[in-house]
């Protein structure tokens, strides 16, 4: 198993669906950048993800980290959010990452730098693959409909497919 450092998207659509603990399930460790805390945490008090992220730091399987290259933050914060730019941050600074990264334009940014990197649905897949979930159909019908996670029709055929539903 590996480690993830994951952005607030991932964090907050799995916990709306009730799968946060796929991520402790699925690596090694977890890693959620200072300012993903803030946003999830602190400046999402009483919306979903914010109990489920404290509770899981408490558990021990998430680890908050903070990049120490200020230089490329402000670089990357060009064009991301800060969340994102610490992503990609600490994915430089910590070699052997996958980051978890929803938005397109972050993805996009990963791959320059070579980053390996996947999202909710490419976790779901994992999870399917690995026999966490039993339906990964069920799984992202949850995510569109409870989650209201935007998904496209071809997107969801090309992953169902993929794990063979």
């Amino acid at each position: 198993m590996q480690s993830v450092i994951s952005d607030s998207s991932t964090l907050i659509h799995l916990s709306r669906i009730g799968r946060l603990g796929l991520l402790r399930d699925l690596f090694t460790r977890v890693v959620v950048p200072s300012a993903v805390w803030r946003e999830v945490v602190l400046g999402g008090k009483g919306r979903t993800g914010a109990a489920e992220l404290e509770t899981a730091f408490r558990a021990g399987w998430i680890e908050p980290a903070t990049p120490t290259n200020t230089q490329l933050l402000r670089l990357l914060s060009r064009d991301l959010d800060e969340g994102e730019s610490e992503v990609i941050a600490l994915g430089l600074e910590r070699e052997s990452s996958l980051l978890l990264l929803d938005e397109t334009d972050a993805r996009q940014v990963a791959e320059r730098y070579d980053l390996s990197k996947t999202g909710t649905i490419g976790v779901l897949m994992r999870a399917k693959h690995e026999g966490k979930i039993i339906s990964l159909r069920e799984e992202l019908d949850k995510l569109r409909i409870v989650g209201g996670f935007w998904i496209e029709g071809k997107l969801i055929e090309q992953a169902l497919r993929a794990v063979g539903e």
